[in-house]
């Protein structure tokens, strides 16, 4: 039995579709090719920024939306823009209190980016891959659309103390790191803001909330307990599961 669908399908990448931080499957790129001819628009929409999606995809599906940053970015015919910015003070008190929590960061504008973490931290595999921008002093990015903290005295307190400001954050204790977007800026958010109502959904964590709650069909990569009860399905986080799940939406 087919799997009812919509017409645009979303992918988040990292622990949904690329599971080394550098590529994808050829499973997977064959399956969301098939999706691709069965007359589906494609989206990607992922926490990196649009500069560090490029290198994953290599070239694969030109036609595709991006969504990068949590939804702080958006390429459309390859034109990036950045559709959502933390503004001075708000960006003020986050960095008044990463240097009260003696924190280290990755601050991402349109496409430079600042990094003040650790040398070795893992972070610095999936960013830049491509060589495609310039790492500068956080003064010299015309905007911040995505503060990844990488080191804290206490990443909780960070957290908390970013969604006092106002902020969207997203703490991964996996990974031991904190997502702080502007405002209410999430994924869901930057599909509508494109006009995309109706949609299959494929993530795998909790910046992926909103995103499979709100779509027609959803399916659960892995089996992180923030989403438990959210998506339709849930696939093994391995290639041959998620090729099969994307395979059914194209037949």
């Amino acid at each position: 039995m087919t799997t009812p669908s919509a017409t645009t399908t979303v992918f988040d990448v990292d622990g949904a579709l690329c599971f080394d931080g550098r590529t994808i499957d050829g499973r997977i790129l064959a399956a969301i090719g098939a999706c691709e001819r069965a007359g589906h628009r494609l989206v990607f929409a992922s926490a990196r920024p649009v500069r560090d999606l490029l290198p994953v995809l290599d070239g694969a599906f030109p036609a595709a939306t991006l969504i990068g940053g949590n939804g702080s970015l958006v390429s459309v015919d390859g034109q990036v823009r950045a559709r959502a910015a933390f503004d001075p003070a708000a960006l003020g008190g986050l960095l008044a209190e990463a240097d009260r929590f003696r924190a280290g960061y990755l601050a991402d504008g349109p496409w430079d980016y600042a990094y003040t973490g650790p040398v070795g931290h893992p972070i610095l595999d999936r960013v830049d891959q491509g060589g495609l921008a310039r790492r500068v002093e956080l003064a010299e990015l015309p905007a911040v659309v995505k503060f990844l903290v990488v080191d804290a005295t206490d990443l909780a307190g960070l957290a908390e103390a970013g969604r006092r400001l106002g902020m969207t954050v997203n703490h991964h204790l996996d990974e031991a790191i904190v997502d702080f977007a502007p405002g209410t800026t999430n994924k869901w958010e930057a599909l509508r803001s494109l006009g995309i109502e109706r949609y299959n959904a494929f993530g795998n964590d909790v910046n992926d909330l909103d995103l499979l709650r709100n779509a027609a069909h959803s399916v659960r990569v892995g089996t992180h307990p923030g989403l438990d009860g959210v998506a339709h399905v849930t696939a093994a986080a391995e290639p041959a599961a998620v090729a099969a799940e994307i395979a059914r939406l194209a037949a």
